[in-house]
């Protein structure tokens, strides 16, 4: 979203610099981030209200070890790492229709030993006010890393329909991150990063 002095001096500008139909044209398309526009966005005022996914920073990465490997960064046989997270809304009939992308990263790890697949596991949680979860979902996406490569990614797309039971959109959250088990928990309490 843009700051409101920003879309001002634009829209000055292009009464200034351009004819008439061209700055009109002009400035539909380079004013599509400020969001007191009632056309901004690609669902009007319902997508400039859209909560920003927020990816949890201790849950951001995991690890994935070889059987039987020390828990330590040479047992590491994949690494999994929630890179990007982005949101559209729409708000309609008292409920939120939620599109999410997300990138997930799987990276081969000095354990891997000729292993090409990651199973990694992350979930979503829409919070409330309070930071009280209303919803919580687990996914599971499967990385093949192609031989001779050291990592590879996937796209998620994801919708969800949340109800909103009065509860405006402004006080919604969208947070995501890695399932972590206790042993990933103590692993990164000691080896920060990859």
């Amino acid at each position: 979203m843009l700051p409101s002095s920003w879309c001002r001096r634009r829209i000055a500008a292009g009464r200034r610099r351009l004819p008439a139909l061209a700055a009109i044209a002009a400035l539909l398309g380079g004013l599509a981030g400020c969001s007191w526009l009632p056309w901004s966005g690609s669902s009007g005022a319902a997508a400039a209200a859209c909560p920003a996914p927020v990816i949890l920073a201790p849950l951001k990465q995991t690890a994935l070890f070889a059987p039987g490997a020390e828990r330590e960064p040479p047992g590491v046989a994949f690494y999994g790492i929630l890179d990007d997270a982005t949101a559209e809304c729409d708000v309609s009939g008292g409920s939120l229709r939620l599109s999410l992308e997300i990138v997930v990263i799987g990276e081969r790890g000095p354990a891997a030993r000729g292993a090409n697949t990651a199973d990694l596991q992350y979930f979503i949680a829409i919070t409330g006010p309070g930071q009280r979860i209303l919803r919580k979902r687990s996914f599971a996406d499967r990385i093949v890393i192609p031989a001779g490569s050291k990592r590879a990614g996937i796209t998620d797309h994801i919708e969800e329909v949340i109800p909103l039971a009065g509860t405006p959109v402004s006080q919604l959250g969208i947070a995501l991150g890695f399932q972590q088990s206790p042993e990933v928990v103590e692993f990164y309490r000691h080896y920060r990063g990859r």
